[in-house]
């Protein structure tokens, strides 16, 4: 098999990958499974109750998971997505609450501009939890080779989609009134919020 398939049938029976983004290299898990977001915490040392993000093969499927998502915040996430961003969403129905165990109200999403290997296995899975393949405080990676060995051990794959751009994503957190940009990563924090003001005007 190849490592997309590898990659793909690891997943789907709760095992751990290493997956090309459109920003960096990222450990991801089946978006559905607590118990595969488990392994993913124990893989990537790091707390439980820190936040993971959700990655989704397109916004229909993310409305498909997240039905209650608030019109407003459903409008927002259509104007900027896909792109190379983490938008933290309104959740009302507390879903997927173990990715966000402090404030299950909220969840992190992202729909990558993704396309090639890592694109072929978020389109196989639908959704998938995925945090960058990092040790906590470690380079962003931007090659399979700076995939930490603590990683590769944890995991059953690593899709190799070459040298990425190696700036995690921006995060917007859209709960509040107003859009705040939480993280500046691979899109300008200008850019966003002007493109926000652009389509509200």
């Amino acid at each position: 098999m190849s490592g997309v398939e590898t990659a793909i049938e690891a997943l789907r029976a709760g095992g751990l990958a290493v997956i090309p983004t459109d920003t960096v290299y990222g450990l991801a898990a089946a978006g559905g499974s607590e118990l595969a977001a488990r392994a993913l915490y124990v893989a990537k040392g790091r707390d439980a109750i820190q936040p993971t993000a959700l990655l989704f093969a397109s916004v229909d499927v993310l409305e498909e998971h997240v039905p209650d998502l608030p019109s407003r915040a459903r409008a927002i996430a259509r104007r900027l997505l896909p792109g190379p961003l983490t938008l933290v969403l309104p959740n009302p129905g507390r879903r997927f609450g173990w990715l966000n165990a402090e404030r299950p109200e909220a969840l992190g999403v992202r729909v990558p501009d993704l396309r090639g290997p890592g694109g072929a296995v978020l389109a196989a899975l639908g959704v998938l939890a995925a945090t960058s393949a990092n040790l906590p405080g470690g380079t962003d990676p931007r090659r399979p080779e700076d995939v930490p060995a603590e990683i590769r051990d944890a995991v059953a794959a690593v899709v190799d989609g070459g040298e990425l751009p190696g700036t995690p994503s921006t995060v917007v957190d859209l709960t509040r009134a107003e859009p705040a940009v939480l993280r500046e990563g691979a899109m300008p924090a200008a850019d966003v919020l002007a493109r926000l003001r652009a389509r509200s005007e």
